[in-house]
């Protein structure tokens, strides 16, 4: 099989990061674009095209001899959208702006991150991807994201741009230093600072970062198999945010009190992803345990926070 030149959006972000590298391990040429500097790889950075997908001009500046695109680039919080829905508004002109320069340059692969929040809140914990009800959209951001695969579907059937929607679920691991649940309880927690969890019922899907960069690599290798698919791409287990919260502090030895709080405005509280599609398509079966992935994400915090304290 001839390997793709690949594009991806939002390049220096957590996942984004990890997938570049994988890609360029893998012998893939890929070109990254992104607003900001890719702080964990210097030549990830030399790679990576800075720049705004607002902005017109700067998307003139994207290569036009791409084979596929990865869109990953996303303002990530969901209660942020809360706080400021035109975070999500901003998503989807970003998603639209991307699609459009596929299609002008005839680029007929395009796969689009998108997010178990749009499966909403209902009386169940396990989804399948085609249990999504637009009128259980819980905050502008769940909105957006279903906004964008309609998008995304749209240009397919308008503009024969190939597609594969990954929908994620809570990645967490090395190369986030973000308000993210999972960064910022260790952040604390390595402090023995107090944390506090909205929602004492809430089960979501946490996936390893590795885990989810191999189900993307897997949907660019079977591209042609899985095309105009939807999967979920997650562990296919349920943790609690409590559960969660209580391995960090073992594995830290922490001395943090855990606050629970009720649940925020906006927010999904049962997830589990329903994986049968994507072990299917993409023999996409994921590695690690919720015990494994945090087990490797404190040892990583840990060297890192050592090493910018020195």
């Amino acid at each position: 099989m001839s390997k793709y030149k690949i594009l991806i959006t939002g390049s220096s972000g957590m996942i984004g990061t990890r997938f570049f590298e994988k890609l360029l391990e893998e012998g893939y040429e890929a070109v990254g674009f992104d607003k900001k500097q890719n702080q964990w790889d210097a030549k990830l950075d030399k790679r990576t095209i800075r720049g705004d997908l607002l902005n017109d001009q700067d998307i003139k500046e994207l290569p036009k001899d791409i084979d596929l695109i990865i869109h990953l680039a996303a303002n990530a919080r969901v209660y942020n959208s809360v706080l400021n829905p035109n975070l999500a508004l901003e998503n989807i002109a970003m998603t639209h702006r991307v699609l459009e320069f596929a299609r002008k340059q005839n680029i007929s692969r395009f796969i689009l991150s998108s997010s178990r929040e749009v499966y909403g809140n209902r009386e169940k914990s396990v989804f399948s991807e085609n249990e999504v009800n637009i009128h259980l959209s819980e905050s502008p951001y769940s909105a957006m994201k279903i906004g964008a695969e309609a998008l995304v579907y749209a240009y397919g059937r308008c503009f024969g741009v190939q597609n594969i929607i990954l929908r994620l679920s809570n990645v967490y691991g090395r190369y986030d230093t973000s308000d993210r649940f999972t960064p910022f309880i260790i952040r604390k927690m390595r402090k023995d600072q107090d944390v506090f969890v909205y929602g004492k019922e809430k089960v979501l899907d946490f996936t390893y970062l590795d885990d989810c960069v191999n189900g993307i690599i897997k949907s660019v290798i079977f591209f042609s198999k899985a095309r105009n698919s939807t999967l979920n791409i997650a562990s296919g287990e349920g943790s609690s945010l409590v559960e969660v919260a209580q391995l960090v502090k073992e594995l830290l030895g922490s001395k943090s009190r855990i606050h629970i709080r009720a649940n925020r405005k906006g927010e999904v509280v049962q997830f589990i992803a329903d994986l049968s599609k994507a072990k299917k398509l993409l023999g996409y079966s994921p590695k690690y345990s919720i015990q494994t992935g945090l087990k490797e994400s404190v040892k990583w915090y840990l060297r890192y926070y050592q090493n910018i304290e020195k």
